[in-house]
């Protein structure tokens, strides 16, 4: 069995331990040490993070060769119209590079904790909600592929990567899972949780009602 950490990200904090001169980091949300992000998320989204001291698993979750799906709710700016989210869903030409089809579709609002600090609206312009899946994860892509089709991301929650998800887990909060690397990435073996940690504890500590992420319906 290997050690699998589920972090929840909140805004603004930094996908490193060693210290930053303008962001909070990874220690402000655990004490854990020997362990190191599989893939990054960027200091201005929310969500999960997932975490290893496994070069192994950690080289498995990140390489887009094992074409993990990462899931993603994105509340954008504008009135989305059909045309949009098929370009999305078709790929998009980045300049640098053409993003491999994604799965998108509308949804409700989610039912998410207040984003500290609050999203700024321009009251004149309508939003809107879509849940993107895709496999790769390159620098700010989500984002930039909203952008390109005239939907600028106002703000981004990573939902799940493959089998794991948010659920339980408030901003800063996370939790170890023991997994069987053999069983990757069908990784549905996933033993049950065996440490929960609150933001910035530094002892382990038994978790609060759990919260609960969730598409309205």
């Amino acid at each position: 069995m290997t050690e699998l950490v589920l972090l929840n990200k909140p805004y603004g904090v930094i996908c490193q331990f060693s210290e930053h001169e303008k962001h909070p980091t990874l220690k402000s949300c655990m004490p854990l040490t020997g362990i190191y992000p599989a893939g990054r998320l960027d200091t201005d989204s929310e969500g999960l993070l997932l975490l290893t001291g496994d070069g192994q698993l950690q080289q498995r979750i990140a390489d887009p060769r094992w074409k993990l799906p990462k899931t993603y709710w994105v509340q954008v700016e504008g009135t989305v119209r059909e045309e949009q989210l098929e370009a999305l869903r078709l790929g998009v030409d980045l300049g640098d590079f053409t993003t491999r089809p994604a799965q998108v579709r509308r949804i409700a609002p989610p039912e998410l904790w207040p984003r500290v600090p609050p999203v700024r609206f321009r009251k004149t312009v309508p939003d809107g909600w879509l849940e993107i899946i895709i496999s790769e994860g390159k620098n700010r892509q989500v984002r930039r592929m909203t952008a390109k089709v005239g939907l600028p991301t106002l703000r981004l929650v990573r939902a799940a990567i493959g089998p794991w998800s948010l659920e339980g887990l408030a901003p800063g909060e996370w939790k170890k899972i023991e997994i069987r690397l053999e069983d990757f990435p069908q990784v549905q073996h996933a033993k049950g949780i065996s440490t929960v940690g609150k933001p910035g504890q530094g002892k382990h500590a038994t978790p609060r009602k759990p919260f609960l992420l969730r598409k309205k319906s």
